[in-house]
């Protein structure tokens, strides 16, 4: 018996080492499903009546375009590749080898037709920022 004491210690010992499977997780619970709000009605800002003059770009080499109206830009580059108006403001796109030229024309005054304010200018094959002045040049007829 005494030799059997130390044994059953032992086995007592390691049966407590010894755990039991864990018992299987219920799965997590589910967030309850819920509705998206109303959607409110998009609300227009007011108005507020009043002009705002646009900020006109002063370049050297741009005077012969800031300021002209579009059929002025048109009797010096041509047809515009692209005519894009939005409200009381216009782009105008002409392109060549040498570049892309975006002029942008803003009425000056309440009612005024609109006149070129701002040009930017690019190149057609990689969209990289070019010489403004050059590009007018370039694209003159």
């Amino acid at each position: 018996m005494r030799n059997l004491a130390p044994l059953l210690l032992v086995a007592t010992g390691l049966s407590a080492c010894v755990s039991a499977p864990p018992a299987p997780s219920a799965p997590p619970p589910r967030a309850p499903v819920t509705t998206p709000p109303p959607q409110q009605p998009v609300e227009v800002a007011p108005s507020s009546g009043g002009f705002i003059a646009p900020r006109v770009m002063n370049v050297p080499g741009l005077e012969g375009v800031i300021g002209k109206n579009a059929t002025a830009l048109a009797n010096i580059f041509g047809p515009p590749r692209l005519e894009v108006k939005e409200g009381d403001a216009l782009k105008l796109q002409f392109t060549g080898s040498a570049c892309v030229l975006d002029i942008y024309l803003y009425p000056l005054s309440p009612g005024a037709q609109p006149s070129a304010t701002y040009v930017s200018a690019r190149r057609a094959s990689d969209s990289l920022d070019v010489d403004r002045a050059a590009c007018v040049a370039a694209l003159r007829r």
